[in-house]
């Protein structure tokens, strides 16, 4: 599926109905350049479980976990140097837990990636103006 934004709203809307229809143990990965939105992203998609703390990047912390109709781990692995440092986090527990992950930078970790996992792309296309962003959701990689 291939969606078309042309403002951090529409995307956030986007994300909030993606995340209302997951389900336990799903994980979400996330990818895109800096500055291309993940965030936004990411604080649409815990609209869609009900989540109403301020999102923000995980990006020192590496995981930032919240409350909702179902628990939200979200993942920033972009320092993640090894699968070494990954597993240190304990991320099994999060990824067949009772939440649903958001992992930004996950083609950093393939190799940790459940295979149902559920592919987001996000991309600019400046030819078509400042904000506008192409989401292209999948289920590989």
């Amino acid at each position: 599926m291939v969606y078309e934004t042309n403002s951090p709203s529409q995307t956030k809307a986007i994300a909030c109905e993606i995340a209302k229809t997951a389900t336990p143990s799903q994980v979400y990965c996330l990818s895109g350049d800096l500055g291309v939105g993940k965030t936004e992203f990411a604080k649409g998609f815990a609209l869609g479980l009900n989540i109403t703390d301020d999102i923000t990047s995980p990006t020192f912390t590496i995981i930032n976990e919240y409350s909702g109709r179902l628990p939200l781990y979200h993942f920033d692995v972009y320092r993640i140097k090894n699968v070494q440092e990954m597993e240190d986090t304990g991320y099994e527990d999060y990824f067949y837990g009772r939440g649903v992950c958001l992992v930004e930078w996950a083609e950093l970790i393939l190799e940790l990636i459940p295979t149902d996992a559920s592919y987001i792309k996000i991309e600019k296309d400046y030819s078509r103006g400042e904000d506008f962003r192409r989401i292209t959701v999948g289920v590989n990689a």
